[in-house]
């Protein structure tokens, strides 16, 4: 998968992970619910820290001063799972991929069914928060994958568009607010993978159903001669 998203919207790799994983690591998930980090005022949380959740509610510095915390708890609950998600990344583009210094490693999303999240979807956003000014200003390149550990029940896909982030260009909302610009929606099942250029933008969407959407994440970026990764 060494061009992970020429071309196209988004790469989408089909039941990556086989029944046992996954089973395994949603247990070791729900097992560590005391562990949870619950994000805007609990509408959504994660097992480990995603940096764009603190830096959206002012807590950025907890955010790198938990980083070896943050992935000594993922490792806890979920024994294997960073480093088979690097793994899964070094496929995807074809080259090692080291940890970003000082930053979290791979984690996971986890939205409640019945919630706020199930009924309205996620914000309409491109993944540019871990994106140095420079980085923007080069346009380094930059990739977001994603592996569902769980769908829920129905809907929960995630909707890409055509159009990609600009630093002076139109807030993400009015983008699409006339219905112009193309848009395609990918629907996973478990041990599904799916690589956006994270400069792309995205939503996911609305669910309905008992079962909540537990996802894996991680963000890549090429600086300094290598892949780096984060959450």
């Amino acid at each position: 998968m060494r061009s992970a998203t020429a071309g196209a919207l988004f790469v989408h790799q089909p039941r990556l992970l086989d029944a046992g994983e996954i089973r395994h690591w949603l247990a070791g998930v729900y097992r560590a619910r005391a562990d949870w980090t619950p994000c805007f005022e609990g509408v959504q949380f994660t097992l480990g820290r995603a940096y764009y959740t603190h830096l959206e509610e002012g807590q950025e510095d907890r955010y790198f001063e938990a980083a070896r915390l943050s992935d000594a708890s993922v490792e806890r609950a979920v024994p294997g799972l960073q480093a088979r998600m690097c793994a899964i990344l070094e496929a995807v583009v074809a080259a090692p991929v080291v940890r970003r210094p000082g930053w979290c490693g791979p984690g996971l999303h986890i939205f409640p069914a019945g919630d706020w999240l199930a009924a309205h979807g996620g914000d309409v956003h491109f993944d540019t928060e871990g994106l140095r000014a420079d980085d923007l200003a080069a346009r380094a390149p930059a990739l977001s994958a994603i592996v569902m550990l769980q769908p829920p029940e129905r809907g929960g896909g995630l909707r890409v568009w055509d159009a990609l982030f600009a630093e002076d260009g139109p807030e993400p909302e009015e983008l699409v607010a006339h219905g112009d610009v193309p848009s395609a929606t990918v629907e996973y099942a478990p041990g599904d993978l799916v690589v956006i250029d994270s400069y792309r933008l995205h939503q996911i969407q609305p669910f309905e159903g008992a079962r909540d959407r537990v996802s894996i994440t991680a963000h890549l970026i090429f600086r300094d001669g290598a892949w780096q990764t984060w959450f």
